[in-house]
């Protein structure tokens, strides 16, 4: 399962990368990542949305079966579920733009991509809180809780503060979280006791 959303999640950032480089008709500072769903190369770009939906999914289904049962609990996997289905139809609905009147489609897209990133970071938050519970994951548990914390507190900055570029805040954003997801997924995959291994 890691193995497959560390697939998903490179497919979202490459796509992510190019669209940058086939629609220079976006201004990649100002416009939210929702503009390049639409118009030329949107099918590409949706397509990496599908498949870090699905990366999500995987990686709050494996996160919960490499603890312990005592230490397990279902609310990081149900909001990592959450926020892959919500990312899903971030795609799927497509968004309002500049100078158009609103629309409900345009509506659901704001809404399930909001949702997409509060349920992700919450996630992060507190599948990071798990790690403490064991004995074989603890060692990770400041770096991915302080990591988590960043991310999260950056979303509401992001939200709540209008006057930052929305393209830019939203890329540095998703590439922050991004980076928590393939460092988790990567963890998972290699163990926790790897390093204790090796040496």
């Amino acid at each position: 399962m890691a193995t497959i959303a560390l697939a998903g999640m490179t497919a979202f950032l490459a796509t992510g990368i190019a669209a940058q480089y086939l629609r220079p008709d976006l201004d990649w500072a100002q416009v939210p990542n929702s503009f390049y769903l639409i118009g030329p190369w949107g099918g590409m770009v949706r397509a990496g949305y599908y498949a870090m939906a699905l990366a999500l999914v995987l990686l709050g289904t494996g996160g919960y079966r490499a603890l312990p049962t005592e230490t397990r609990s279902a609310a990081p996997l149900l909001l990592f579920v959450a926020g892959g289905a919500a990312l899903a139809l971030t795609a799927l609905a497509t968004t309002d733009t500049w100078n158009h009147p609103p629309t409900l489609h345009g509506y659901v897209h704001g809404v399930a991509a909001q949702s997409a990133f509060l349920c992700t970071t919450t996630a992060m938050l507190l599948q990071a809180w798990r790690l403490r519970g064991d004995a074989r994951w603890r060692r990770w548990f400041r770096p991915a809780f302080a990591y988590a914390t960043i991310c999260f507190v950056l979303l509401w900055v992001q939200a709540s503060w209008r006057a930052l570029p929305r393209g830019l805040s939203q890329k540095v954003l998703i590439v922050l979280i991004l980076g928590w997801l393939v460092a988790a997924a990567w963890r998972m995959l290699r163990g926790p006791g790897h390093d204790e291994v090796r040496a």
